[in-house]
């Protein structure tokens, strides 16, 4: 069963979305403060992590960053995290996708699209971790960045590049088309299963956290529409 990491302050909240992704299967682990949720991280690294905003003695920002610390390898480092909030202010968002989210929802939201969003980012990191035999490595190189589409490794000047799994699939979308214009569309259906579009501040917050990692000039902005990888 998969594991998540429900971090919620809101008692009827909490239990109400635990009981309700126990019915679509999942196990669930529950904390209500952001302190509580880094122990039950650190006791056993769940498949992904749901966590609130607004957490009492450690805020859901802090908390994913702690999580995300320790590097290339770590639970961390691979961990899917969906954060929830009922603030939308879009500084509120970008914050907390630059801190290390990978999705995130506002408040109050369906069960269901909370389900698709998780299943969604779990994907993503079972692409990652998928095994493939090392004579079928298609290594593309761009500059000083190279990008293994087989095991899916990212270097930069010859050294691993830590990217979460998302960053990992967003960089081998560009791979996959160099020198083209991918929209904004086209990336958040690609990338995070939005269909039909989605909130376009998901997908520039982690454009500029990957921008960080493989070189700003590495990546081009097509103003209006969307984004390339400079071949």
């Amino acid at each position: 069963m998969t594991d998540v990491l429900l971090v919620e302050d809101d008692p009827l909240l909490r239990e109400a979305t635990q009981l309700s992704l126990e019915r679509y299967g999942f196990q669930v682990r529950t904390a209500s403060d952001g302190r509580a949720g880094l122990a039950e991280f650190l006791a056993r690294a769940p498949d992904i992590a749901v966590l609130d905003v607004m957490l009492p003695h450690l805020d859901g920002v802090s908390l994913v960053r702690r999580m995300r610390a320790g590097g290339a390898g770590s639970a961390g480092s691979q961990l899917p995290v969906l954060m929830v909030s009922a603030r939308t202010d879009p500084v509120d968002v970008v914050i907390g996708l630059e801190a290390g989210a990978d999705d995130y929802l506002t408040k109050p939201y369906d069960i269901p699209v909370l389900v698709a969003r998780i299943r969604a980012a779990l994907r993503r990191t079972t692409d990652y971790s998928r095994s493939v035999p090392e004579e079928e490595t298609t290594l593309l190189r761009f500059g000083d960045v190279t990008v293994d589409t087989a095991s899916m490794e990212v270097r930069r000047h010859g050294l691993l590049v830590d990217l979460t799994p998302t960053e990992r699939k967003l960089v081998l979308e560009f791979a996959d088309q160099p020198g083209v214009t991918l929209s904004r569309a086209t990336l958040l259906e690609r990338v995070w299963d939005y269909a039909g579009g989605g909130d376009h501040r998901v997908l520039d917050a982690h454009v500029q956290r990957l921008r960080a990692k493989i070189g700003r000039d590495r990546i081009v902005t097509v103003r209006g529409f969307g984004y390339r990888l400079v071949p």
